[in-house]
């Protein structure tokens, strides 16, 4: 599972030129899951973005995270990260996981990351407008295999 987050100062996602989705400050979370993922992935890569100490503290060094300063969290499914780009130059997502079981992680995580903080949504599978004001601007991948241990 790959997870692309961007500390925001606001955030949304439209679909059908309707607004789906909006957070103030906080995260933007870019959700990726692969062949293999399971819950367990989603909580490890939830608790990395709840506990990251990527906002500034009083004196403008990265030391709080996004429950310390009481952000929010939006959750965009984008199966995209999982790119597979080493051969010719139309990227393969045979490494993507399938719709059902990639939803079912995304919807898993959002549920997590709702028992600490306020989370908004994008659409699976829909055509999505992302609009951002990236702070800083602070962008980190977040990755987890199933191979790897926790």
């Amino acid at each position: 599972m790959k997870v692309l987050i961007q500390r925001v100062t606001q955030a949304q996602v439209e679909v059908d030129k309707q607004v789906v989705g909006q957070i103030g400050p906080g995260l933007l979370a870019l959700v990726g899951a692969a062949h293999g993922d399971d819950e367990v992935i989603c909580e490890f890569l939830a608790e990395k973005i709840l506990g990251l100490r990527i906002f500034d503290d009083g004196e403008g060094k990265m030391n709080l995270s996004v429950k310390d300063v009481q952000g929010s969290v939006l959750l965009v499914s984008q199966f995209t990260l999982l790119a597979d780009t080493r051969k010719g130059r139309r990227p393969s997502f045979v490494g993507a996981a399938q719709p059902e079981l990639a939803n079912a992680l995304y919807l898993h995580m959002g549920r997590y990351l709702e028992n600490h903080l306020p989370v908004a949504y994008g659409v699976f599978k829909a055509h999505m407008k992302v609009t951002l004001t990236n702070d800083g601007p602070v962008t980190i991948m977040l990755e987890k295999s199933p191979h790897e241990s926790l």
